[in-house]
């Protein structure tokens, strides 16, 4: 069974934006789609620990304001030439709220 937490209503989030969230298991960043969909991911490039937060959202992506590396937002990979990873996190809409999974939040907050 799955237990989400309601982290923040999705209109704080803008349409090709991202926001870092602070929760009590740690921070992540919320990234959401033109399409609205919602992603969540560490937000230190894998890089050079750039604050993807602060990044551009294209697509399915962001890149990072840092040295324009490009991860996905679906897997977390560094796309292109580049390699690395960052990890990513359940997240969903509901009733207009975004709701992270509280076990993958835990288990990053332990690891």
């Amino acid at each position: 069974m799955t237990d989400w937490i309601d982290i923040a209503p999705l209109d704080d989030v803008p349409r090709r934006g991202a926001r870092m969230v602070r929760t009590a298991l740690g921070c992540v960043a919320v990234f959401r789609t033109a399409e609205d969909e919602v992603f969540a991911l560490d937000n230190a490039c894998p890089h050079k620990a750039g604050p993807l937060a602060e990044g551009i959202v294209h697509g399915k992506s962001v890149t990072c304001p840092l040295h324009n590396w490009v991860i996905s937002l679906e897997t977390g990979r560094a796309q292109g030439v580049d390699e690395g990873q960052v990890n990513t996190y359940p997240a969903r809409i509901e009733g207009g709220r975004i709701l992270l999974d509280r076990t993958f939040l835990y288990a990053r907050a332990v690891a």
